[in-house]
């Protein structure tokens, strides 16, 4: 009489061993197998971000801070001769944080806008979107390597101004210099997703950079007060935002700035957080969208 072998006890608690092992090991579906912040690829994201732009240092770092400098210089031969002052100040100092702050706006934007952008280009958008990454852990990790460009840049630019004579870079208040620093590049680096995201060729990044980033950056006080403007000038710079951030990251510097009182800048520092964090939302609600993504 033959046994049926699989019916033993052995065998039996063998296989329910390994059952036991099997959903130890792997969750039932549906089950996340990540729970709270992916920090292994937010940070995984972050620095490949970094990698990219620090691989082209000469051209995404020190490229801005040659030409930062080059403005500085032309415009501080044609409008700081004679020893011209500007809120108490030299020229030259008085313009140097208002470039730096510039630089590092315009590089938050280039580096954020070709995240995306260059993933459907080049076919490898695939690349963003298949890994366990939640819409915020995407973009936190594509805004803060764009801030830590904007930061590199903004010492770069630093460093090549002091080069130059006239130029004092004393710090008088380090909160403004720090928080409209900070302001500034997320601003631009949640616009620059924004763009990278509605973007389907290079030219539509290249018409936001020229048309709208440019324009604003330098029609927001960087080479003058905004006092000496006509009323109605005036009331366009102050509903400029690159406005308060040029001004407030100088009154860091310098102590004060056309923005007004302590108080009036204390409050503009308030207002550029809440604008940031309006953007901020907006540009969540589209990627948990998947608008022009996943379509």
């Amino acid at each position: 009489m033959e046994r049926d072998l699989s019916a033993t006890p052995q065998s039996a608690g063998a296989s329910q061993k390994s059952d036991t092992s099997r959903s130890t090991r792997f969750p039932p579906r549906g089950v996340p197998v990540i729970t709270g912040i992916n920090r292994v690829g937010l940070f995984a994201l972050y620095m490949k971000e970094v990698r990219r732009f620090l691989k082209v240092q000469t051209q995404t770092i020190w490229a801005p801070a040659v030409t930062t400098l080059l403005f500085l210089i032309i415009f501080t031969v044609a409008l700081g001769r004679g020893g011209r002052e500007v809120l108490g100040v030299e020229f030259a100092s008085f313009v140097a944080p208002g470039l730096i702050v510039m630089g590092m706006m315009q590089n938050a934007f280039a580096n954020s806008s070709f995240s995306l952008l260059g993933g459907k280009i080049q076919g490898t958008i695939i690349d963003y979107l298949m890994p366990p990454l939640s819409p915020g852990e995407m973009m936190a990790a594509i805004v803060g390597a764009a801030v830590t460009r904007a930061i590199f840049v903004g010492g770069a630019v630093g460093l090549a101004m002091l080069l130059w004579p006239g130029v004092s870079l004393g710090v008088e208040h380090i909160w403004a210099v720090i928080w409209f620093g900070l302001m500034g590049s997320i601003m631009l680096a949640l616009i620059g997703l924004a763009t990278s995201i509605w973007a389907e060729k290079f030219d539509h990044n290249a018409a936001i950079s020229n048309f709208v980033v440019a324009p604003l950056s330098l029609l927001s006080g960087t080479f003058y007060v905004i006092d000496n403007l006509a009323p109605a000038f005036q009331a366009v710079s102050r509903a400029n935002p690159f406005f308060y951030v040029i001004s407030g990251f100088r009154y860091g510097f310098l102590g004060q700035s056309d923005i007004g009182s302590a108080g009036a800048v204390a409050t503009a520092a308030v207002g550029i957080g809440v604008f940031n964090l309006a953007i901020a939302l907006a540009v969540y609600a589209v990627l948990r969208a998947g608008w022009k993504l996943k379509s």
